[in-house]
């Protein structure tokens, strides 16, 4: 098997980059020797809430991604997000393969592993915990991510299936302290650069 590829565009017009999961070659013993086939696993995403899966089969590598990339384009779904993370806590299941999705505030960056993390970057997440249990296996895994996302619900859709208007939510109060604490120290180093130029304008005038 392949290990996981950087991201590469797809489609610059609409901003759709492709990121391969896994290659993974098959061998089939025939008359003559042995036949070898490969399959490809695509993620596909605009970085702005749509992504999705694809898989595709060919007797050639490029064949076989470029497959997988159709597939996944037609695929494409869009997920709710709560600013660079998750609205809420959900978890995926796939045969044997459980993953756990949880909102984390600004600057925590994505923890996951690597067919874990491939999914929610081309979906556009920036912050965000995660926890697998069960099978390791990568093409499950994508699946069970997958499965996890479909429960997502933003808060207006949430205020508008039970009827009633909701306040601040813990995602949200975690994003805006993340923020307020991201812009003190910038603020406090812009603030020592100015002193450091009225100091320096001070000794060239004396």
């Amino acid at each position: 098997m392949v290990s996981i590829t950087m991201a590469e565009m797809l489609e610059e017009s609409g901003g759709i980059e492709s990121t391969t999961v896994g290659v993974y070659r098959t061998a089939a013993t025939v008359k003559g020797g042995r036949r070898f086939s490969f399959s490809s696993m695509v993620v596909v995403g605009d970085r702005s809430g749509r992504v999705g899966l694809g898989y595709g089969k060919a007797n050639q590598v490029p064949l076989a991604i470029e497959k997988a990339q159709k597939q996944a384009k037609r695929d494409m779904r869009s997920y709710p997000l709560q600013g660079q993370t998750v609205p809420h806590e959900v978890e995926g299941r796939f045969g044997a393969c459980r993953v756990r999705i949880l909102p984390a505030s600004p600057g925590t960056g994505v923890i996951a592993g690597a067919a874990v993390r491939a999914v929610l970057e081309m979906m556009g997440i920036q912050d965000c915990l995660t926890k697998s249990f069960g099978s390791n296996n990568p093409k499950n895994l994508c699946k069970a991510v997958f499965q996890g996302l479909d429960q997502l619900r933003s808060k207006d859709d949430t205020s508008r299936l039970r009827g009633v208007e909701l306040g601040e939510t813990k995602v949200e109060e975690s994003i805006r302290r993340g923020n307020a604490f991201q812009q003190k120290p910038a603020e406090a180093v812009a603030a020592v650069a100015d002193d450091a130029g009225d100091a320096a304008k001070e000794e060239s005038s004396s």
